[in-house]
């Protein structure tokens, strides 16, 4: 295979990166999925979050975020049928798998040990979401997903001047701008 790759010639290398990209972009255009699950119901802890706790008990409102646990749920059983029925991966979208666990797993501590910070985590999360986000809109040539993840890098940074409560506002909005909006136009683009 290694003899196979030095053989080619310099537009034959762009033509099968190009191909890649291509293929990537398709596998990630299908997965749109992931970013209107995850938008809708990350919207929805954020809104929910600030309406509990600013009309009702904000001593209970953090339980709205048990909404994930399906989310992760769907999320795995729709992953493994993905990969069950995909005729092509490719490396990039294996990059690109690996981004999103990695951001995962990033992330995860701050919703296990939100309470000691008392629940300011938006800003620790809409960070590195901002960034996977982009890398993703840089992987697929998809420049929605770039201005997805600028605008969780400019909420994430707002959100460590505002108000505790306000940061849901903030959060809410990103999503809606970060993931809701680039997963319906990725949807369009299948």
């Amino acid at each position: 295979m290694e003899s196979e790759n030095k053989n080619l010639s310099p537009e034959q290398s762009l033509d099968l990166i190009a191909s890649m990209i291509r293929q990537t972009q398709g596998n990630v255009s299908s997965g749109s999925f992931y970013f209107l699950l995850w938008g809708w119901v990350i919207t929805l802890c954020n809104f929910g979050m600030y309406i509990l706790a600013k009309f009702y008990s904000p001593s209970n409102a953090a339980f709205i975020w048990t909404l994930t646990i399906p989310a992760w749920i769907i999320t795995m059983i729709y992953a493994s049928r993905q990969d069950k029925t995909r005729s092509i991966t490719t490396h990039l979208d294996k990059i690109s798998m690996w981004l999103w666990i990695a951001l995962g797993i990033t992330i995860l501590p701050s919703w296990i040990f939100g309470s000691v910070i008392d629940w300011r985590v938006n800003a620790l999360v809409l960070m590195p979401v901002g960034m996977a986000t982009f890398v993703s809109g840089i992987i697929i040539r998809f420049k929605p997903l770039l201005f997805g993840g600028i605008t969780f890098w400019i909420a994430g940074t707002l959100c460590f001047i505002v108000s505790p409560l306000d940061q849901y506002l903030i959060g809410g909005v990103a999503m809606i701008f970060g993931y809701l909006l680039p997963g319906y136009m990725l949807r369009s683009k299948k």
